[in-house]
């Protein structure tokens, strides 16, 4: 081990940074506490779990009821898999479906990240379920952690070069900035604990990894389906006269966590820092990474993401510090322009002569509920059919290589399972994201995977009684200002801010290229109705052809939105 094992060489820094450098490249007690008959880990393996792609939660409609009866939390853990561009092959789809109903609490949950997360797996559960997701050739590993994330990509599986030189792009990018410890294969595997007198190394994260985690997203020119101004690291393919890839405009600093009543502390939206060729790209991204890695902060974890290096430092000495590693000059980036966001729903051709189709999960939830039988339908088709899965950025799944032949029986399999075609779904519910919150999610001050369902259909149907059903608004609401399901970016945003109160957050666009801003704190969750009525029916009348309702809230201002809501109140 380094010298950063030495705990007094770490004075001054977080908690954090003591349990990484010391952890034996993330072994700490992982191994040794999965030997225990007790229900949770310690809290510096809690720390490192995450690193393998793994949070500690309890369920918090339990609590109350445990402290009781004086009894401790109900432990339980998620599992996070990592899923470069959302790829899932039949077999790994399955294997999930598997682990879901032997492990975890039957349901899937798609993340807005392309992931997969299972809920409720108990500690002498959880070697056995990473076991299974290995098995089907995918990994936990890099999941959570102050490492790179999931390395996101648009979803639509389209066969043409353009697509293929992009994909193998991503494969070298996840390839490179993936950790390349063998704990995980030694604590999860069973894999081969190698003795050597030589010091394990980590060529790029070295023994404190990154002081927070990092998040990169790839775009394809023109479509914003993965939000790029929400990443550390954007990256969006250009293509050529020809079709093919003509190389990346980069984008850097994007963030959306925050926390309440701390100022400063802020949300970001990326900006463009270069543009480079195809063979540039793995070395761009790794120093990027290796920047943030010797300049982030280690002593604030709050201040810790890269869009404090650059708010701090500023991007003029950001670029001359990636510059100063690689051996190429970067460019100056291009200018973007963005046609309205696709979801990829609904049947399409892939290129190839097959077809693939979008099928919208509200808020991520593959689950069979009141009617709606998403879980056994998805699986059915994917037994019978074995098509290629893919999760989307929407928390949406598409199907793809499907034979044209076999189109009216995925049509049949999912009528029979209750699951909608997307051309009946109202415009509110097919754009609107819900991060999971309660009862899983330990930040959540607020509900939000299950209070946006009642309120988006509220919203829907106030829409509908205005002549708005088919505007395209985004709505989004997270439990707390984490922001995981992106809301500072939709048109509409609703933040939790206590239990039963939200943020209302306004004047973003539906393409996700400018952040919206606080309109109404704390904001009871039943007043939210009446709140955006009076604002719907002014847009209606007053807006551009063509204007989305976010364009329209930023056009006029609040100050004189809130004169005209006082009008159309009053009217």
């Amino acid at each position: 081990m380094s010298d950063l094992t030495d705990v007094s060489s770490l004075d001054g820094l977080s908690g954090n940074e003591t349990v990484k450098a010391t952890s034996n490249h993330l072994r700490g007690l992982i191994k040794e506490e999965l030997l225990e008959e007790t229900p949770a880990f310690g809290d510096a393996s809690e720390t490192l779990l995450k690193f393998h792609g793994i949070y500690q939660q309890d369920d918090r409609d339990r609590r109350k009821e445990a402290r009781a009866k004086g009894l401790d939390k109900h432990h339980q853990l998620m599992i996070r898999t990592r899923i470069p561009g959302g790829v899932v092959s039949p077999d790994a789809y399955v294997a999930h479906d598997e682990i879901s109903s032997k492990w975890a609490n039957g349901t899937l949950r798609v993340t807005t990240r392309q992931d997969f997360q299972l809920h409720g797996v108990i500690k002498g559960d959880i070697k056995k379920a990473i076991r299974g997701i290995n098995d089907a050739l995918l990994t936990t590993l890099g999941g959570c952690g102050d490492v790179e994330r999931n390395i996101m990509c648009c979803p639509e599986p389209l066969a043409d070069r353009f697509h293929d030189e992009v994909n193998r792009a991503i494969g070298a990018m996840v390839a490179e900035l993936t950790p390349k410890t063998r704990a995980y294969h030694e604590i999860w595997l069973d894999g081969e604990v190698v003795e050597t007198s030589e010091p394990e190394v980590e060529p790029l994260y070295r023994e404190q990894y990154l002081p927070r985690k990092f998040k990169t997203t790839v775009a394809l020119e023109g479509d914003n389906c993965v939000d790029v101004y929400a990443h550390d690291l954007s990256l969006v393919a250009m293509r050529s006269a020809d079709g093919t890839l003509r190389g990346f405009n980069v984008l850097v600093g994007g963030g959306l966590g925050r926390t309440h009543n701390k100022p400063e502390t802020f949300v970001a939206a990326a900006v463009p820092l270069c543009f480079v060729e195809p063979a540039q790209v793995v070395d761009l991204a790794r120093e990027v990474v290796a920047v943030q890695r010797d300049y982030g902060d280690r002593t604030n974890r709050r201040h810790a993401r890269l869009k404090y290096t650059i708010a701090d430092r500023g991007l003029d000495w950001f670029r001359g510090e990636v510059q100063n590693r690689v051996k190429f000059k970067l460019q100056a980036p291009e200018p973007l322009s963005w046609k309205p966001v696709d979801d990829h729903l609904g049947w399409h051709e892939q290129g190839d002569g097959r077809l693939y189709i979008g099928i919208f999960i509200e808020n991520g939830r593959i689950a069979d509920v009141d009617g709606v039988r998403s879980r056994t339908g998805l699986r059915k088709i994917v037994d019978e059919l074995r098509p290629q899965v893919r999760l989307t950025a929407q928390q949406n799944v598409i199907l793809a290589d499907i034979d044209p032949a076999d189109r009216a029986r995925v049509d049949e399999l999912l009528a029979e399972h209750g699951i909608a075609a997307v051309e009946s779904i109202p415009h509110a519910i097919r754009n609107s994201m819900a991060c999971p919150a309660t009862p899983t999610c330990g930040l959540a001050v607020a509900e939000a995977e299950r209070a946006l369902p009642g309120l988006i259909r509220t919203l829907a149907s106030l829409l509908d009684e205005l002549g708005l059903a088919d505007e395209r608004i985004s709505f989004r609401m997270s439990g707390c200002p984490n922001g995981c399901s992106r809301p500072y970016l939709g048109d509409v945003g609703f933040v939790g801010t206590t239990l039963g109160k939200y943020d209302v957050m306004l004047a973003g666009d539906f393409n996700g290229t400018r952040l919206n801003r606080v309109y109404a704190p704390n904001v009871p969750f039943a007043e939210i109705p009446g709140l955006l009525r009076p604002m719907f029916a002014t847009f209606r009348s007053d807006r551009e052809a063509g204007e989305g309702f976010g364009n329209w809230v930023e056009r006029i201002g609040f100050a004189a939105l809130r004169e005209r809501v006082a009008t159309e109140r009053t009217s």
